[in-house]
């Protein structure tokens, strides 16, 4: 996660590449020559830091007095900025349509009105072929204001046309932004407490969509944004309703309409990459393993044909998802030994991401990754990544993820005979499960067996795990308490106890048998 305790100029020039910092002293220097001023000299001296030091600025910089420091930074930060705007006006549509917005003011304000609607005219077409609807509007409003203010001798019923194009615009904008906030609503909803945990859950998340649902007009009439964040909603909807087919429903629509309009794919691949991954949770959800793998192909397809165009912001989304959907392909395989290998690779890719994700996201890496090591049976390494999410400062984010980390956790050390320390845990994972109002049928079975089997006559145990699993089975069917089941295969678990055999082969065999192998 970002480091609060660095200034915002310090963070910025860390996330410069060679190449841009090339430029930006190329920049810098074009008027000046090779004349050391005192911004670009700040700029060599943070750049070398790998902690923020200002007391090092001033040994470095004699010649800076410390009342200057303050607007040195201001500067550079502004100039590095104007330098960056350089870089990336080439690569992203929106900035060249602002800058032909800026050059139609330019103009307008030299007094060259016609020069300047002539600019607006090919800028519009810009923007509409973008689907960029904002920033039409304000071409839009930008054409107004100049026909209202000079006889332009323009085509007949212009200020008809144009009165028309804003009040189009302008509602299809509102339309874009009420599905935007609806999506956003949810998703917020999402991360605060997951999936629905019982009945109250799921009318009161269905009367917050139906309280905010824009009011539907044909699907095919909508524009592409209006499209897209209609598919959101719908997929974020049904994901906390645990309605994984309509997941997958609504998440194919979004991503085939990037796929109906290709030139969107380099134009907001942000969107389309969020699209996949909605689309990989669904068929993880749905046990569609040869859909899920088909998709990480088109996933690695996808980044091979456009990841030299890739910011920082879509490098960090294709990590995240991309190794979410492998490691969910090991669950569904049973092929959690091999699955160490990414979850290696995570570990060494993460610190590099670490400051562009957030605290959601963050938890459910170290989840997953948690889950490989105790499939593989390595429940001493399991309980450190889930000490990480114990111990993470989250408040109520993810609550159900915190909920299971600390089931899982209890029983990664029954699975050690971590005997001593269990009778504690349980005390104190009833409490947490308490506050956070999340103690289910499931999980008190599997607390109330943890703490009968402590003083549990070992030639009893057996019978325990029997009797335990045929309470449980019938609830992975129960539309509420069936979410237990997305979070850890306790039933798998179950089986390899009942059966003596490592719980990767227990997944593994059920997989061979589903998929029609063995």
């Amino acid at each position: 996660m970002p480091n609060s305790q660095n200034p915002p100029l310090f963070q910025l020039i860390k996330t410069l590449s060679k190449s841009e910092k090339r430029n930006f002293r190329l920049f810098v220097n074009r008027g000046s020559g090779s004349e050391a001023v005192l911004f670009v000299q700040l700029f060599d001296v943070l750049d070398k830091q790998k902690q923020y030091d200002e007391a090092m600025i001033f040994r470095r910089i004699p010649a800076m007095k410390r009342q200057q420091l303050s607007n040195l930074k201001r500067h550079l930060y502004k100039q590095l900025l104007t330098s960056l705007r350089l870089i990336e006006t080439p690569k992203d549509i929106s900035l060249q349509v602002r800058e032909q917005i800026d050059f139609a003011k330019i103009l307008y304000n030299k007094g060259l009105y016609l020069q300047s609607l002539k600019v607006l005219e090919k800028v519009k077409v810009l923007a509409q072929e973008a689907h960029q609807d904002l920033l039409e509007l304000e071409v839009i409003e930008f054409e107004k204001r100049i026909e209202a203010q000079h006889i332009t001798r323009s085509i007949e019923n212009r200020a008809d046309s144009l009165a028309k194009e804003s009040t189009r615009r302008t509602q299809v904008i509102e339309g874009t932004a009420r599905w935007s906030n609806l999506g956003l609503r949810l998703y917020e909803l999402y991360i605060k407490m997951g999936h629905i945990r019982n009945e109250r859950d799921y009318h009161m998340v269905r009367r917050f969509f139906e309280a905010h649902l824009p009011r539907e007009g044909d699907f095919d009439s909508m524009t592409f944004f209006e499209k897209v964040y209609y598919c959101q909603s719908h997929v974020w909807y049904h994901h906390i309703l645990q309605n994984f087919p309509q997941c997958y429903r609504y998440a194919q629509k979004w991503v085939d309409l990037f796929h109906d309009e290709p030139d969107m794919l380099l134009r907001d691949p942000d969107l389309y990459l969020r699209g996949l991954n909605n689309l990989l949770s669904a068929f993880f959800n749905t046990g569609a393993y040869e859909r899920l793998s088909d998709t990480l192909r088109a996933f690695r397809g996808f980044e091979a044909d456009y990841g030299r165009h890739f910011n920082k912001n879509t490098q960090t989304f294709a990590f995240l998802f991309y190794y979410t959907g492998l490691i969910n392909r090991h669950f569904m395989e049973g092929t959690f030994s091999t699955g160490l290998a990414v979850a290696k690779e995570v570990e060494a890719k993460l610190p590099d991401f670490l400051p562009h994700l957030d605290p959601h996201h963050v938890l459910v890496f170290y989840y997953k990754i948690a889950c490989l090591y105790f499939g593989s049976g390595d429940n001493s390494t399991a309980i450190e990544f889930l000490n990480k999410i114990i111990n993470f400062n989250a408040g109520d984010l993810r609550s159900d993820i915190q909920c299971f980390a600390r089931i899982l956790n209890l029983i990664a050390h029954y699975e050690l005979r971590h005997y001593n320390l269990l009778e504690y845990l349980v005390k104190s994972v009833y409490r947490f499960l308490a506050k956070m109002e999340d103690l289910n049928l499931v999980q008190q079975e599997i607390l109330q067996f943890l703490r009968r089997s402590l003083n549990m006559n070992p030639e009893n145990l057996q019978n325990a795990f029997i009797q335990l699993r045929d309470r449980l089975e019938p609830l992975s069917r129960h539309p509420y308490e069936s979410r237990s089941f997305l979070y850890l295969d306790i039933i798998a678990w179950l089986d390899c106890k009942i059966q003596n055999r490592p719980v990767e082969a227990v997944i593994r065999e059920k997989f061979l048998q589903k998929n029609g192998v063995g």
